[in-house]
C-alpha cells in the first residue's frame, strides 16, 4: 500500500522549500514530502528575480511584509554565511527626481524607521554622487543595508539539505486533484497519487488553482511579466549598487530602477505588462486557458477600468525601447540605448480580490487539514525563511502534527 506522509507541500519554490525546513526542524520525525510539477526546485518565481536582499523600506508598518522582511533578511544572511552562499550588502538608493517626489521620500523614511530597518539616511546631491557617481537626483534615501544574493542558488542549497534530512521528492509531478479519504488527503498526479495527513501548499503561479481543488479560495492570480534590459560589460559601472525611483502610492507597480547581480551584472527595469500565460517569459507567450480565465475573473474588469492608462504606458514601454531608456536616464542619464540588451523576464504572481483590488501584503488561506499560500509578492524571497516560521506556527495551531509523527499505510 502506498505511504502516507504526515505532510504532503506543494511545490518548490523558496516558500515551499523554507516551510518544509522549518517544519523538518520543528519535527524531525515527520514523514515529509514536497510535490512539484516541474524537473526541479525553483524554476519560476524564484529563479526569475532581481535578487535583491529587502531591507524592509517599503512597507505598512505592522504588516506582515514589514514584519517578516526584516527578521528574514538577517535568517537570510545568517543562512547564506552558514553554507557559503555569497551575497553583498551593496546599498540602495530611493532617488527623488524633482519636488514633486520629496513628501513621498519623507514618508519613505518614516516607514523605514518604524520598520526598523538599520542606517537609513536622507542625502543631498553632492552625498547622492558620492555613493553613485553617475545617478540623477536633487535628494535620496541611502538604505546602506539592503543587499544582493543568488536566490537560485539558495533554493539549490535548501533542496540540497532537505534531501540530506529525508524529505522525498515528487519532481515532474504537476497536481491535477486533490481530495479526501477519511483522514487522509490524496495529492493527484499524472505519475500517480501522493498521500499525505496534512496538506500545505505554495503553488506561486498556479496557487489559486491548487487551492481551489481543496477549498474556495476568495482570489485569483492574475499574472504580469516584467521585462529587463542587461547593461553591457563596458556599461556596467553606470551602478554601483541599486538605484530606485520613490515609488507612487497610487500605482500598483514600483517603476524601472537599477539594480546589481551578484554576478556583477546590472538589470534595468522591469516594466509591468499583463502575462498572455501564467509561464509566458517571452512577449510572444499565449496560453489560451491561462488568457481566457484573467478575463473572466470577475476582479480583472474592474482591475482593467482602474488601471488601463499605466497598463497601456507599460505596454508602450514594453515595445518601443526607446519609451524604455527614457525612463530609466531620468535616474541614470549617461545611459545609452546601446548599452542595454533586452532581456532577462519574470512573471509576478499577483492575487486580486473580486473587487478589482491587488492582494498587497502576504496571503493564507488555512483549512482543518491544510495550509494555502495565496499570495506571496517581493518580498517573499527575502522574508521566506521567515514567512516559514510563521508559516510553521499556523501549520502546528491547524494541524497538531506531533499526533502524525512517523508515516504509514493508506487507511
Amino acid at each position: 500500500m502506498s505511504k502516507v506522509y504526515a505532510v504532503v507541500v506543494v511545490g518548490s519554490g523558496i516558500v515551499g522549500l523554507a516551510i518544509t525546513r522549518e517544519l523538518r526542524r520543528r519535527h524531525p520525525d515527520l514523514d515529509i514530502a514536497v510535490v512539484e510539477k516541474e524537473s526541479g526546485p525553483g524554476r519560476h518565481q524564484s529563479g526569475h528575480n532581481s535578487g535583491v536582499l529587502h531591507a524592509g523600506v517599503y512597507y505598512k508598518p505592522g504588516s506582515l511584509k514589514a514584519r517578516l522582511c526584516v527578521e528574514g533578511k538577517a535568517s537570510m544572511e545568517r543562512f547564506a554565511d552558514e553554507h557559503g552562499i555569497p551575497y553583498e550588502t551593496c546599498g540602495k538608493l530611493i532617488v527623488a527626481i524633482d519636488d514633486s517626489e520629496l513628501a513621498r521620500l519623507a514618508d519613505l523614511e518614516e516607514r523605514g524607521r518604524a520598520n526598523n530597518v538599520p542606517g537609513l539616511k536622507m542625502v543631498g546631491p553632492e552625498e547622492l554622487r558620492e555613493i553613485e557617481p553617475h545617478a540623477a537626483g536633487i535628494r535620496a534615501l541611502h538604505s546602506p543595508g539592503t543587499g544582493i544574493i543568488d536566490f537560485g542558488r539558495v533554493v539549490e542549497v535548501l533542496a540540497e539539505e532537505l534531501r540530506r534530512d529525508g524529505v522525498d521528492f515528487y519532481f515532474d509531478h504537476e497536481v491535477t486533484g486533490l481530495r479526501r479519504v477519511g483522514d487522509t488527503t490524496v495529492v493527484e498526479t499524472p505519475r500517480g497519487e501522493v498521500l499525505g495527513r496534512r496538506l500545505v501548499t505554495c503553488a506561486g503561479l498556479h496557487s489559486d488553482r491548487v487551492a481551489a481543488m481543496d477549498s474556495a479560495p476568495d482570489v485569483a492570480i492574475v499574472p504580469f511579466r516584467g521585462d529587463y534590459y542587461t547593461l553591457t560589460p563596458e556599461a556596467r559601472d553606470l551602478c554601483r549598487g541599486l538605484i530606485y525611483p520613490v515609488p507612487d502610492p497610487s500605482l500598483p507597480f514600483l517603476g524601472v530602477h537599477f539594480t546589481k547581480r551578484v554576478d556583477g551584472s546590472v538589470w534595468a527595469g522591469p516594466n509591468a505588462v499583463l502575462a498572455t500565460a501564467r509561464e509566458g517569459y517571452r512577449r510572444r507567450d499565449i496560453d489560451l486557458r491561462d488568457l481566457t480565465e484573467t478575463v473572466r475573473y470577475p476582479g480583472f474588469p474592474k482591475l482593467a477600468r482602474r488601471w488601463w492608462k499605466v497598463g497601456a504606458q507599460e505596454i508602450w514601454r514594453d515595445v518601443v525601447k526607446a519609451a524604455f531608456v527614457k525612463d530609466l536616464q531620468k535616474y541614470v542619464p549617461d545611459v545609452r540605448s546601446d548599452q542595454l540588451v533586452f532581456g532577462p523576464s519574470g512573471v509576478r504572481a499577483q492575487a486580486v480580490g473580486s473587487t478589482g483590488d491587488m492582494v498587497d501584503d502576504f496571503k493564507l488561506m488555512v483549512t482543518d487539514r491544510s495550509v494555502h499560500v495565496l499570495n506571496a509578492p517581493s518580498p517573499a524571497a527575502t522574508a521566506s525563511l521567515a514567512i516559514a516560521s510563521r508559516l510553521a506556527d499556523d501549520v502546528d495551531r491547524a494541524f497538531s502534527l506531533r499526533e502524525h509523527a512517523g508515516g504509514g499505510p493508506a487507511s
